[in-house]
């Protein structure tokens, strides 16, 4: 058993080493997302997204048995790193969920607003003699 501690302890080193540069990430897009600064957001970096995919595959190969069978301290870093990468990933998607329903609320807004604003005048009779068509308003949004 002690061979399998030996062996094993690196793959939770390097979960950890992993973990803590994914929590510096997010923590840093949460940062960008709370000053409105959407453009320094590094989660679309090649080098995270690759470090992504990577922790990614590590941890669906980790066996739950390395963690329990390694010495105590080692586990607890682990658990604690865990816990907060799980509570530093939900405010970054929680941030970011508010930032996209923001802005496509601003975008559905521009549409209704270009949308009435190119209607066209209603006549009193009880058809009006023609088929009210969209504008196309995202044609008309420069922003997006």
């Amino acid at each position: 058993m002690n061979d399998v501690k030996i062996q094993d302890e690196p793959k939770i080193e390097r979960l950890i080493a992993m973990a803590e540069r994914l929590i510096a990430v997010l923590e840093s897009d949460i940062a960008a997302l709370k000053a409105g600064d959407v453009a320094a957001l590094k989660t679309g970096d090649p080098e995270v997204q690759k470090l992504t995919a990577q922790y990614g595959r590590e941890a669906q190969n980790f066996d739950l048995r390395i963690a329990q069978a390694a010495p105590v301290t080692l586990r607890t870093r682990f658990l604690t790193i865990t816990a907060k990468f799980r509570e530093v990933l939900m405010l970054h998607t929680r941030l970011l969920a508010r930032v996209k329903n923001a802005s496509e609320g601003m975008i559905r807004a521009i549409a209704n607003e270009v949308d009435r604003m190119n209607a066209p005048t209603r006549t009193y009779g009880p058809r009006p003699g023609y088929k009210p068509q969209s504008s196309g308003a995202m044609v008309f949004n420069k922003v997006v």
